[in-house]
């Protein structure tokens, strides 16, 4: 115990310790010590926090103060979001892009011209000119709000100041990644962990004169807002700004067709090392910029771009042990545990096996030598068994029909696919104390009610204490007993109290995904949050005879299939999970969800689609009419003010719905004169 206390003592007086030393380079532009010794004493922390589990649970750390100090920097909203990209892992998930990106157009058995661009593994920022001048510098941010670094910017000798040429847009926003070459980082290692971290810190010194004294580069790669656009591809806009004395990547190229898109994947691949700079894939990027804006964005990412990340690194190692972990959905999930091996840079002790048939599949035992890879660079796999090197008495392994709880598992029938679910699951939901947890795990993660302070470890902590069972008791914690814990002092506790209380005013979408119903990812649960738009519409799922109605109408949602509709009605069938829920919803405000465009042609109008369109796809349409203003219903009813019938096999049913409901039918030539007007 006494060992205990000693730890914990070195370890709070390093924290204060740094602390204080962030306050005085950070907010009062005052470091009393090096940046060398200043990135030592974190390093020192981190090294703590790994030997001794316990210490990240004391909470000194959750506010901590780094290299994103607050009002550092004003805070500026960009003209345009900048929005991450989705991934492509495989062969199949670009081509599962390009189908997608031309079933959305409504093209057939074209070549989609792209352009492919090197993945720089920098730091984004976006450079604003107003008549040549650059009169704004933008970090990335949170995508939509950034943090003004032009001074910072301007150090860099190779990003214009002016563009001097007639032609040049009024308004023109560029958007560039920046980075320090191989041999420049290497002058420089000692005070960084990678060259992406030396970029980040420089760009965010306080001090523009010690930005200038780090040999930052940069790449141009596209653009934000434009008045007037004058650019119609993407190549073009590249060609264009290069005359414009901007830096653009040499290896970036037009590519048609599928083969060239592997062939230049390759390419690119075998090229990597000798690189001055670090990329980690290739981002292709629909050429044509008017197709780009006909397809749009997600909530996350546009629809005309994709990042396809390089094949893992792989390592060689052998199975110690298989462990058996439990989702918040009840998947059973195999895990080898192996020999530690370092794989791309990182320390892998364990690997996933995804499932039963997989081991199976494998033929994976206990003490085999395996072949493993970080998936994206991310999430260390099983590649493979070498045989030759198996034990004469490896047996086969038994995967258990029973969860860790102690119940039943079962494989799903997927009415889709017509076949068995790979994954086994156990069917107690809230009634699994380790499905429980996860489930708590992901609702107070940044992506759910994002409560500071109330992380992984601490939902373990106080489910161990029996001060959490379901989401309410999130915000009913009995802080006299949080207080009587080592580690827990007043601050502490009035920090969690206000991450808490601000966690209780969450929208409609963020709620829905919070509460895990299986398939309902981010982007799902906004296309529910747009149908129900309310949490009191949304709580009719608890009632079985209008929950059977709802779910009808949901069928009509595109990104909502029979997988999606019969995972919601699972959820709401388990009435341990609707208690819970119900629970919740007592403790919260929440908001409506709106995604108008109140300035649009469609403005407060509600229009359903049915049927294919010659001009474009459905899915496009419904993009076109809720960027105008408009709100896409998925059933009929006398709220709807528009029913668009495409010329393709339209519904009757729905057809004669609207009819005997007085509402407005327009029919495809009739629509595409709206759009035109």
């Amino acid at each position: 115990m006494r060992e205990k206390k000693d730890i914990i003592k070195k370890y709070s007086l390093k924290v204060k310790t740094l602390k204080e030393h962030s306050n005085f380079y950070f907010n009062l532009d005052k470091p009393k010590i090096s940046d060398a010794e200043y990135d030592q004493l974190k390093k020192e922390i981190g090294e703590l926090e790994k030997k001794f589990n316990f210490l990240k649970n004391l909470g000194l750390t959750n506010n901590l103060v780094g290299s994103s100090p607050t009002n550092k920097f004003k805070k500026i909203k960009h003209l345009e979001p900048m929005l991450s990209l989705s991934n492509a892992f495989e062969e199949n998930d670009m081509k599962d892009f390009v189908k997608k990106v031309n079933n959305f157009l409504n093209l057939s058995n074209e070549k989609l011209e792209l352009f492919a661009e090197p993945k720089i593994d920098g730091i984004s920022a976006s450079l604003i000119y107003e008549k040549g001048v650059l009169k704004r510098g933008l970090s990335r941010g949170d995508g939509v709000t950034g943090e003004d670094i032009l001074e910072n910017l301007k150090t860099i000798p190779s990003i214009p100041k002016e563009i001097i040429t007639k032609d040049v847009p009024a308004l023109l926003e560029i958007r560039c990644e920046i980075y320090i070459g191989k041999k420049d980082f290497f002058k420089i290692k000692d005070n960084f962990a990678n060259p992406r971290n030396a970029a980040g810190g420089s760009l965010r010194q306080k001090n523009p004169i010690e930005t200038s004294k780090i040999p930052l580069k940069y790449f141009a790669y596209g653009f934000g807002a434009v008045e007037p656009m004058i650019f119609k591809t993407q190549s073009t806009f590249l060609e264009k700004i290069k005359k414009w004395n901007f830096k653009i990547n040499p290896l970036s190229e037009i590519v048609n067709g599928f083969e060239q898109i592997q062939n230049k994947h390759h390419n690119i691949d075998q090229l990597r090392s000798s690189l001055d700079y670090d990329i980690d894939g290739l981002v292709y990027k629909v050429n044509d910029i008017n197709l780009q804006k006909r397809l749009g964005n997600t909530s996350n990412s546009p629809r005309w771009a994709i990042a396809y990340k390089f094949s893992a690194e792989k390592a060689l190692t052998k199975i110690k042990d298989i462990a058996i972990q439990v989702g918040r959905t009840g998947a059973i999930t195999p895990v080898a545990k192996v020999e530690p091996v370092t794989v791309g840079g990182v320390v892998v002790s364990n690997a996933t096996l995804h499932n039963e048939d997989e081991i199976e599949r494998k033929d994976i035992r206990i003490g085999d030598t395996i072949t493993i890879q970080r998936a994206g660079d991310v999430i260390p796999q099983v590649v493979s068994v070498d045989l030759t090197r198996r034990e004469k008495n490896a047996k086969k392994y038994l995967f258990p029909k029973k969860c860790l709880c102690g119940a039943e598992t079962k494989k799903e029938l997927s009415k889709s696919k017509k076949k068995y679910d790979a994954v086994r699951r156990c069917t107690k939901g809230y009634e699994c104390r380790f499905t429980a947890k996860e489930k708590l795990k992901h609702i107070v993660s940044k992506e759910a009610f994002n409560v500071d302070g109330l992380g992984k470890k601490v939902i373990e902590q106080f489910w161990d204490l029996n001060l959490i069972r379901e989401p309410s008791d999130i915000f009913e914690l009995n802080y006299n007993e949080i207080q009587k814990l080592e580690g827990w002092g007043d601050l502490s506790i009035k920090n969690l109290k206000k991450a808490i209380q601000k966690s209780q005013l969450i929208s409609l979408d963020k709620f829905i995904f919070s509460i895990g119903i299986r398939h309902i990812g981010q982007e799902n649960a906004k296309i529910l949050a747009g149908f129900f738009t309310s949490i009191k519409d949304f709580s009719k799922l608890f009632d079985l005879n209008a929950r059977k109605e709802l779910l009808i109408n949901l069928v009509d949602l595109d990104g909502i299939g029979d997988t999606q509709i019969q995972s919601i009605n699972n959820f709401f069938l388990n009435k341990t999970n609707s208690k819970f829920i119900r629970n919740l919803i007592n403790k919260l405000t929440i908001k409506n969800y709106s995604t108008q465009n109140t300035g649009g042609k469609f403005s407060n109008k509600k229009l359903m689609f049915t049927g294919g369109f010659q001009k474009m796809s459905r899915s496009e349409a419904k993009a076109i009419a809720e960027k105008n203003g408009g709100k896409v219903l998925g059933s009929i009813s006398k709220k709807l003010d528009l029913l668009i019938v495409g010329d393709s096999k339209p519904t009757k049913r729905k057809i004669d719905q609207a009819k005997k409901l007085n509402v407005k039918i327009v029919i495809e030539k009739d629509w595409n004169k709206l759009l035109d007007s």
